[in-house]
């Protein structure tokens, strides 16, 4: 097959000084960066449903993508030749990892018989083109909001077909990640919430979905795939609220319904935008709750009230988000993929790749700016200082549980007033932060 890209070659880091838009400034894949190579320590992966399938086309407007390969068909032929222009794709960037959608990738049939059969076809492609690059699936899921069955969700859908065809779908989808040795699978559930309550029941929808994630548990465990399962917050869009709206509503959810010890968290700066916190917030409380697993790497426009999935080129956000996965001690099964696409008025195939080496230099400086931050120590101490009366004395007792109300009650009288407090030094933090920017 003749090169997607044939003037674009092999992606080189060339340093900070480099003048080449095609070249990395900043991530150098096997530098080692707090104990680990950079191409370890952020697992990067390109996300297949906008790299290879979005037409950059919106509400007001067709698509405006220019790509060279396409012949117009929705057909499993067509499919085939996208996931090999893909790899290419990928190999020249040097990514490790890809993500997809099982509809993303292949087409939907006539019914599920067909739509299975058209998988397989590509998914055989996906599985020689692995072998040839040494890319590997970070992680698969199943596109359950595009087609009209979805149109009340899928495992909270008022009608029981839709969960029962949803069910079939992941499975398959399950199948085909475990194949192709994914590391994970992710549930996103685009359309699980509702649009008005007047019409919803929504314990049982609710009941309903963690059912769903009871069954893919067991048939995860059926098949023998040991890739982590995921499931990602976003509090709405396209709906008017979803049940999985941020970090703090997915755990409590996982563990009403004891998943929690199954699903960790894939996490999206746009979502967590969306929820009104910034992704440092949603990244801190999974981390605490030991359920942070990966990220889905983009950022959104503050202005616009909607998911538009830019690039992320701020070094700061991707300083604070490495700052976050470090002190978990990094990455295991999940990785930083780019879950964001080139704007409308990018529509060359050029631009694919100046997008991702910008996501990718910015997430390698945050990296080494955070590492320098551990490094120095300063702020670690701050914290540990701000907290120090908690370390001994009536501090400790309490979080021990060694006391209650009427011995603090005691405590308290005989003291007569509590100890003065510190400072929280923000504008200090933030200028130390500043010193490694």
């Amino acid at each position: 097959m003749p090169s997607a890209f044939p003037n674009i070659g092999t992606i080189q880091y060339e340093g900070p000084k480099s003048r080449n838009p095609l070249a990395f400034k900043h991530y150098n894949a096997f530098e080692v960066v707090a104990g680990r190579t950079m191409k370890d320590q952020l697992r990067f992966s390109v996300a297949y449903w906008h790299t290879f399938r979005a037409q950059l086309a919106d509400m007001f407007g067709v698509g405006t993508a220019i790509r060279p390969w396409e012949d117009g068909s929705n057909s499993v032929k067509m499919a085939q030749k996208r996931a090999r222009v893909a790899f290419e794709f990928i190999q020249k960037l040097g990514a490790p990892f890809y993500a997809f959608h099982d509809r993303d990738v292949a087409p939907e049939g006539r019914d599920l018989r067909a739509s299975n059969k058209n998988l397989d076809a590509v998914v055989k492609v996906l599985k020689e083109e692995q072998e040839r690059t040494g890319v590997k699936l970070l992680w698969g899921t199943a596109c359950l909001f595009v087609h009209p069955r979805y149109a009340h969700g899928a495992s909270t859908s008022c009608n029981a077909d839709v969960f029962a065809y949803a069910a079939a779908q992941v499975k398959k989808a399950m199948e085909v990640t475990h194949e192709l040795g994914g590391d994970g699978y992710v549930f996103w559930g685009g359309r699980e919430g509702y649009s008005t309550l007047l019409n919803t029941q929504l314990k049982r929808e609710m009941d309903h979905l963690a059912a769903f994630l009871h069954m893919a548990v067991d048939y995860q465990r059926k098949i023998g795939f040991k890739g982590q399962l995921y499931i990602e917050p976003k509090p709405k869009e396209p709906t008017k609220h979803q049940y999985d709206s941020d970090a703090a509503a997915c755990l409590n959810f996982l563990r009403e319904y004891d998943l929690i010890d199954h699903l960790k968290l894939n996490l999206e700066t746009n979502h967590a935008t969306l929820a009104g916190h910034t992704i440092q917030h949603e990244l801190e409380v999974a981390a605490a709750a030991g359920a942070l697993g990966s990220i889905d790497a983009n950022t959104g426009d503050l202005l616009l009230g909607w998911d538009t999935d830019q690039f992320p080129t701020d070094v700061y956000l991707t300083t604070q988000i490495m700052l976050t996965i470090l002190k978990m001690g990094g990455y295991t099964t999940g990785g930083t993929n780019f879950d964001a696409k080139v704007r409308r008025e990018s529509f060359e195939p050029v631009d694919l790749f100046h997008a991702h080496i910008g996501g990718m230099d910015a997430f390698a400086r945050g990296l080494k700016i955070a590492a320098a931050i551990r490094k120095d120590g300063r702020l670690a101490e701050f914290v540990k200082q701000r907290y120090r009366s908690w370390d001994s004395g009536i501090g400790a007792k309490i979080e021990k549980g060694k006391l209650g109300f009427t011995e603090l009650e005691a405590y308290m009288l005989k003291k007569g007033e509590a100890s003065p407090n510190s400072s929280g030094r923000q504008e200090f933090l933030e200028n130390l932060i500043n010193e490694f920017l």
